[in-house]
């Protein structure tokens, strides 16, 4: 069964703080090669949570997919 909810980075808003993979605690993210955050983990992403959106990003950098 796919994710409903899940969140999506804007790369050209994102500035690399990591802010975002620092904040969650179900390892939703990960550093990619370009040392930018990388959803890795979308299964673990608590429905409707938006903590690293509202609590971690300063750059309106994260939206969610709602399926």
């Amino acid at each position: 069964m796919a994710k409903n909810w899940y969140p999506i980075i804007d790369y050209e808003k994102c500035i690399g703080c990591l802010s975002c993979v620092q904040f969650c605690p179900h390892g939703v993210y990960d550093i990619g090669e370009n040392g930018k955050p990388v959803v890795v983990n979308p299964q673990n992403c608590v429905e409707f949570c938006m903590g690293c959106q509202k609590g971690a990003c300063d750059n309106e950098t994260i939206t969610y997919f709602r399926g």
